[in-house]
């Protein structure tokens, strides 16, 4: 990575873990000893809104505070939220879509012309952790695309944050999510 600052956005809607998998990846950064910025941003504060989360990753110190506004990605944990709008600022990176629907069909609702991946975040988690918590698979593909932490560090971060929080087993499962997130995108 250079010298300059990698951003990220999610969008996704409250209660499917972007805020998560934002701080998780901030956290496996900064354990690689990068500078990092994570942090969400909401709309009506009630599960299912649209908010966004952002990361950023860099060398050396950040100095600005504003959301990402020219992300070098962006992820969308629900295609329900696929629109023009999402794609704003995002010229040249990468669009990372939890969705079914064929790279074509994602360009033409939100008009981005770069690169597009899509995988079936929603299918992975329902498959692993019976529920739809896409973050952990976009969170994977999104490392493999990016290499802008190593996968080691953030399967690391995964563990001790969800032993800590709830218990080894679903550790387990969401590094499983992620590793499987990772082999999904090509």
């Amino acid at each position: 990575m250079s010298k300059r600052i990698f951003e990220i956005r999610f969008h996704s809607r409250a209660g499917q873990g972007a805020k998560s998998a934002a701080a998780l990846l901030a956290e496996a950064a900064l354990s690689m000893g990068k500078q990092v910025q994570a942090f969400p941003q909401y709309g009506p504060e009630r599960g299912g809104a649209p908010m966004k989360a952002f990361v950023r990753i860099s060398d050396s110190k950040i100095y600005t505070y504003a959301p990402v506004i020219e992300p070098d990605v962006v992820a969308v944990l629900d295609d329900t939220l696929l629109d023009k709008d999402v794609v704003q600022g995002l010229s040249s990176g990468i669009l990372l879509v939890n969705t079914k629907k064929p790279s074509e069909a994602i360009s033409k609702i939100t008009g981005f012309k770069g690169k597009i991946y899509s995988i079936d975040a929603t299918s992975i988690a329902f498959d692993i952790l019976g529920r739809n918590f896409p973050n952990m698979p976009i969170l994977g593909a999104l490392i493999k695309l990016t290499k802008v932490v190593d996968l080691r560090f953030v399967t690391d971060r995964i563990k001790k944050h969800f032993t800590f929080k709830i218990n080894e087993d679903i550790a387990k499962k969401n590094v499983l999510a992620c590793k499987k997130g990772c082999e999904a995108v090509k």
